[in-house]
């Protein structure tokens, strides 16, 4: 080895030993002749000292040494003057002399390697590999590489083991657009990329190993947001024999796990279980953010009773209760964004110690504002924001004004993890563009029992057996007990228009697996990159990914996405019209 201990390592314990250090040039200092260099590696940061006192040599190598310059010094261990103590370092009691020295030139670095100065986004995805040097990225994939190893123990601990799926698969229609590969020796053909390892894994429980995970890449082509990348990872798990429960448990347990790995923290309370339907009625989401309160309030009936039109010939009138008296610009502003995000307008009303003031409470008579207060138990001092539509755009828009208001009143505590599981979720969602039914999670969910008489005369009434993990508003996972018999399997399929024959060219494969006996299986995808992210306080989970893309889909670094020579696309069998 080229070092003898790491740059995070020497203490009290050491002096007077001969030691090997290696690693990067933090900063350089020249006090009156003496020169001190903090070297730095992942493991932290070591004191060198290049004294022309002690060898007039090795200092004279050391005056034109730069930031990021790479050193191998070896030397004896003191300790440091008191007066240069620095408490704050683990290595902050010593220093290293040095008799000997190897160096690298670097250029001066386009960014800082630095934790406290962030460079804009797109120069720190192109030099990356500095980026990558700042401590606090190396301490998110050292995190990231710790939460891996902890669901891998747990996991493991189970009874399940770890299978490899493939990355060059048949395209099959799973919600978004397939990445395709060209195949050379079978021409004019193409492999998909894996948007999950959804098929294999229910594969596996048919080929009998009942307990599966692995920590998979999934790719998807579609338009990106922080959250979002074109491949990401996500912990893969499906078990054999099971009910909807016992996979719940199950992840549950691992994700504490990885929780109390990540953070240190503790979480012994089980996560609460709530509807799909007492999601959306009462915070407007499916993934609601528990960090607070600011229930939605349902006063249709109330409102039906005014003489206010907007309210009472509305399908679905609901508010929300701000503890705050906001001035009438904030008010405004507050109206700009929800038309912005949906809604044709913000009816609003003040409580105020005589009762309600708005310019619109004279439509409402004594005994509705009482009825309104009363149901939306709302005290002197807040605001009440109204929305009135349709049922789904009423959720969706004060959904959205619930976290945005909690944001603006810092009701949120970000150093708090609030998990939830979300169940009974609809079967299947009516496509208004396309005028036809489309699956919820996927079309190998397996609907409630008591619900698949519906699946043919009323799809609108039939439950899944479907669950998603929500942490602090974001889901970080979707799952469901999976559909182990082909003839429901082709009655679901025919629901959201795939007939027979293009059942058996798109999943012909599977349909057939089960015709050979399928047991009852469930399992979830849950995502890797966002689970790490938000445990470590982020919502891009860039942060916690060593080489992300960008907005675009694109590697500033490596410059991919990448034309292509003629020779290659002639052995693939293609020509592109691309305009250059």
């Amino acid at each position: 080895m080229l070092r003898t201990h790491t740059c995070g390592e020497l203490t009290g314990k050491d002096i007077g030993k001969k030691v090997k250090v290696a690693g990067w040039v933090q900063t350089r200092r020249d006090h009156g002749g003496v020169i001190f260099i903090d070297l730095r590696d992942r493991y932290g940061l070591t004191q060198i000292v290049f004294d022309p006192s002690h060898n007039k040599a090795v200092h004279s190598s050391a005056e034109h040494i730069g930031r990021e310059f790479v050193l191998i010094a070896e030397g004896k261990v003191r300790n440091r003057p008191k007066d240069m103590v620095n408490k704050k370092m683990k290595t902050g009691d010593v220093e290293v002399i040095v008799d000997k020295l190897e160096l690298t030139k670097a250029e001066v670095p386009p960014i800082e390697i630095e934790d406290n100065i962030e460079a804009n986004e797109d120069t720190r995805l192109k030099f990356r590999y500095l980026d990558l040097r700042r401590p606090k990225m190396q301490k998110n994939l050292m995190m990231r590489h710790k939460a891996a190893h902890a669901a891998r123990e747990y996991l493991n601990k189970q009874g399940f083991i770890e299978v490899e799926t493939p990355l060059l698969i048949k395209s099959t229609p799973e919600g978004a657009r397939d990445y395709v590969v060209p195949s050379r020796v079978n021409p004019g053909k193409f492999y998909a990329l894996p948007q999950s390892p959804q098929l294999y894994k229910q594969i596996l429980m048919i080929a009998g190993f009942d307990r599966y995970y692995q920590i998979a890449r999934c790719l998807r082509d579609e338009d990106l947001r922080q959250d979002r990348q074109p491949e990401h990872t996500q912990i893969d798990l499906e078990m054999s024999f099971v009910e909807q429960n016992d996979v719940m448990e199950l992840v549950e347990g691992c994700c504490k796990h990885v929780l109390q790995t990540v953070t240190g923290k503790k979480e012994s309370k089980p996560f609460p279980i709530m509807t799909y339907k007492d999601a959306m009625d009462k915070y407007g989401s499916d993934k609601p953010d528990l960090r607070f309160g600011m229930e939605l309030v349902d006063v249709t009936d109330v409102v039906k009773k005014s003489d206010f039109k907007v309210f009472s010939g509305a399908e679905q009138v609901k508010c929300i209760v701000a503890e705050k008296d906001f001035s009438r610009n904030e008010i405004d502003d507050l109206i700009k964004w929800a038309q912005e995000n949906g809604a044709k307008g913000l009816a609003w009303m003040k409580v105020t110690s005589s009762g309600l003031d708005s310019s619109i409470v004279k439509f409402f008579s004594k005994p509705i504002q009482k009825q309104l207060l009363q149901k939306a138990k709302a005290k002197k001092g807040s605001v009440l924001f109204f929305v009135a539509d349709k049922p789904k755009v009423v959720a969706d828009v004060l959904g959205k004004l619930r976290v945005e208001l909690a944001q603006r009143l810092k009701l949120i505590d970000s150093k708090e993890f609030k998990f939830c599981w979300v169940v009974d979720f609809p079967m299947f969602d009516w496509n208004e563009d396309e005028k036809r039914w489309d699956p919820t999670h996927h079309p190998f969910t397996m609907p409630r029992s008591e619900d698949i008489k519906f699946l043919e005369k009323d799809p609108g009434k039939v439950y899944a057996q479907l669950y998603d993990l929500v942490l602090n508003g974001i889901e970080l996972g979707s799952g469901s007990i999976r559909i182990n018999n082909p003839e429901l399997q082709e009655r679901v399929l025919k629901v959201i228009g795939i007939g027979e024959k293009e059942a058996e060219s798109k999943f012909g494969f599977l349909l057939k697996a089960y015709k050979y006996g399928g047991p009852i299986h469930g399992g979830i995808g849950w995502g890797f990159d966002r689970t790490v992210a938000l445990m470590l306080g982020f919502n891009d989970i860039r942060e916690v990914i060593a080489f992300p893309k960008n907005k675009k889909a694109e590697c500033p670094m490596d410059g991919s996405p990448s034309d292509i020579d003629e020779k290659q696309l002639k052995e693939l069998h293609l020509k592109t019209d691309v305009m250059k």
